[in-house]
C-alpha cells in the first residue's frame, strides 16, 4: 500500500497545482520581466528564465496542458480500445481476429510519425498531439478487453445469462465489464503516464502548443540552450514531470496490488 499512497500524494499535489493555477498564478506566463535567471525568491518560488518569466506560472499553466491532454487521449483512446475488444472478444472467430489486427496495424507505425503525420494534415498543434496519443492508447486497452472478455465469457455466470436470454450487449455491458474495473483502472493509470511522457516529447519536437503559451516539453528544449547560465529553467519543468509521471505509475501499481485478492490478504490493516 505504500506505493498507492505515495502514488496517491504525487498525483495529488501535481493536480492541486495545476487547479490553483486556475485561480493563481504568481505572475502572467507570458509577460517579460526585468530580472533574467533569477534564482528561486520569495517574488518568484521557482526563479525566471532567460526573458525574465515566472516559472512557476509558466509550469502550473503548462501542466494544465499536459493533464488536458493525457486525459482526453486516454480518455478516448481508452473507451475506442474498450469498445473493440469486448466486441472482438464477444464475438470471437474470423471476426474478433479481424477486428484485433487493428490494434496491431496501430502498433506497427512509430509514434513519432503518425504525430508527424497528423501535424502535417491538422497543423501544429493539440489537436493532432490529442489523436496521435489517443491512437498509440487504443492497442492497449483493446488487448487487455480482449483478453479480459475471453477468459470471462465462458464462466458460470455469462453461460447462465446466456441461457435465460440476455442480448450479446447486455452481457457484456451488465456481466462482463463490471468485472474488468479493476485491470481497466490500473492500464488507465499506467497509460496516463505514458500519455503525459508523449505530451512532453511531442511538444519537445514543438508539435504541441505553440509559443508564447508555455508546456512542460517545450520548455525543456527551450531552457536546454541556457543551462550553463541557469539550471532552474530546466530543472524545475523536468522534476515535475518525473515526479507526475512517478505518481502515477506507483498509483497503478498501487491499485494493481488492491485488486490483487493475494496480496490484500497481506495488507496488515485491511479486516476481512
Amino acid at each position: 500500500m505504500t506505493s498507492l499512497r505515495l502514488g496517491a500524494i504525487l498525483v495529488g499535489l501535481g493536480l492541486g497545482l495545476v487547479l490553483l493555477g486556475l485561480i493563481w498564478l504568481p505572475a502572467p506566463p507570458t509577460s517579460l520581466g526585468p530580472v533574467q535567471f533569477s534564482p528561486p525568491s520569495l517574488r518568484h518560488p521557482l526563479g525566471t528564465d532567460w526573458f525574465g518569466r515566472d516559472i512557476l506560472s509558466r509550469v502550473m499553466v503548462g501542466g494544465r496542458v499536459s493533464w488536458a491532454v493525457a486525459a482526453i487521449a486516454v480518455g478516448v483512446g481508452g473507451t475506442a480500445g474498450i469498445i473493440l475488444g469486448a466486441i472482438a472478444g464477444h464475438a470471437g472467430g474470423i471476426v474478433g481476429e479481424a477486428l484485433m489486427r487493428v490494434p496491431d496495424l496501430l502498433l506497427a507505425f512509430p509514434a513519432v510519425l503518425v504525430a508527424l503525420l497528423l501535424s502535417t494534415v491538422l497543423g501544429p498543434g493539440l489537436l493532432g498531439v490529442t489523436l496521435a496519443i489517443s491512437l498509440f492508447t487504443l492497442p492497449y486497452f483493446a488487448r487487455l478487453t480482449h483478453s479480459s472478455v475471453l477468459a470471462l465469457r465462458e464462466e458460470e455466470f455469462v453461460v447462465a445469462a446466456r441461457a435465460v436470454g440476455c442480448s450479446p450487449g447486455r452481457i457484456v455491458l451488465r456481466h462482463i465489464l463490471p468485472n474488468l474495473s479493476s485491470p481497466l483502472l490500473v492500464q488507465a493509470s499506467v497509460s496516463l503516464g505514458s500519455a503525459f511522457l508523449a505530451e512532453a516529447a511531442l511538444s519537445y519536437l514543438g508539435l504541441g502548443t505553440q509559443p508564447p503559451d508555455p508546456a512542460w516539453g517545450r520548455m525543456l528544449r527551450e531552457a536546454q540552450t541556457y543551462v550553463g547560465l541557469s539550471p532552474w529553467p530546466a530543472v524545475f519543468p523536468g522534476l515535475i514531470l518525473g515526479l507526475t509521471v512517478l505518481g502515477l505509475n506507483l498509483l497503478g501499481d498501487g491499485l494493481r496490488d488492491l485488486a490483487d485478492p493475494l496480496t490484500r490478504r497481506l495488507i496488515p490493516w485491511r479486516r476481512p
